[in-house]
């Protein structure tokens, strides 16, 4: 009887979902998954669910509403992040992510009602799991960029001295960046040739939004205004250093604890070698003597 209720929920499930797939005039799966493998070339394939999820995200997203500074703001971190969905796509994704979980409360009230609640709190943690997304990729190229920013202040300043051609020396430092901070610098050279250089540095230092390059690019459009700026960023390269240092002890105090976990697990590993011995040689003494 159990499993009757069950399958009867499942279908129940499915069923309400091709209804509403239908009302709302979904496309189908292959041509869903045909239309985001077009856009995505040389990013992974997507998945049926990956296509069902957000034909599912662009219709409600038109019936979503987020006050004008919200949205301000999420828009910033979404282009930061480099997710390309407008705020109400990208929450109407973390809503219908978390209903998928809750969906199965349904059958779950049917067949073991005591389980429905954890999986009521596991859609909602799902949903502002899926809503932090975006800040956790922001923070993680914020970071990748920043442990550039030491050599980049050191760059400028040895470049400096023999040119104060601000586009050149950015040019010249994005062959040596790694992946991240190169595609924020290809985006910054691309909007310094279309647009004035004050301005694309503005740009980008409200893009990255961190503090460390807020203060390179004060300098750097103080180069362009006239400035030495020499001395400005050989104080800046010292700072950058004492900071690299403080970072990396930071890290290496956080390595003993591991370190620690692991040489515990050794140690029982060893202890349990020499304990099954042991007793290996007991049983095999007590074996002769019987």
């Amino acid at each position: 009887m159990t499993i009757f209720l069950f399958l009867f929920g499942v279908f129940l499930s499915l069923g309400i979902f091709f209804v509403l797939a239908d009302v709302l005039k979904l496309p189908t799966i292959a041509t869903g998954k045909a239309i985001i493998n077009a856009s995505n070339r040389g990013k992974q394939k997507a998945s049926g669910i990956d296509v069902a999820l957000g034909n599912l995200s662009l219709k409600l997203s038109k019936i979503i509403t987020i006050n004008e500074y919200k949205r301000i703001r999420l828009q910033n971190t979404l282009s930061a992040a480099g997710i390309s969905k407008t705020p109400e796509e990208y929450m109407a994704t973390c809503i219908v992510k978390a209903m998928l979980m809750g969906v199965f409360v349904i059958p779950c009230l049917l067949v073991l009602p005591m389980a429905a609640p954890v999986l009521l709190v596991l859609a909602i943690f799902t949903y502002f799991k899926e809503l932090g997304s975006a800040d956790k990729l922001l923070a993680q190229k914020r970071e990748s960029i920043e442990s550039q920013l030491p050599r980049f202040v050191a760059t400028i300043t040895q470049e400096l001295k023999n040119s104060r051609d601000v586009l050149k020396i950015l040019e010249n430092f994005k062959h040596s960046a790694n992946e991240t901070f190169a595609k924020e610098l290809d985006i910054l050279t691309a909007d310094m040739r279309s647009s004035s250089y004050e301005t694309a540095l503005t740009r980008f230092e409200a893009r990255i939004n961190s503090p460390m390059l807020s203060d390179i690019v004060r300098g750097l459009i103080s180069v362009l205004r006239g400035d030495d700026g020499a001395v400005y960023f050989q104080m800046l390269a010292h700072d950058m250093k004492q900071l690299e240092l403080q970072n990396l002890k930071m890290q290496a105090m956080k390595i003993p604890p591991k370190i620690r976990k692991f040489s515990f697990v050794m140690l029982m590993c060893f202890l349990m070698t020499y304990i099954v011995i042991i007793i290996f040689e007991i049983i095999s003494s007590l074996g002769t003597l019987f």
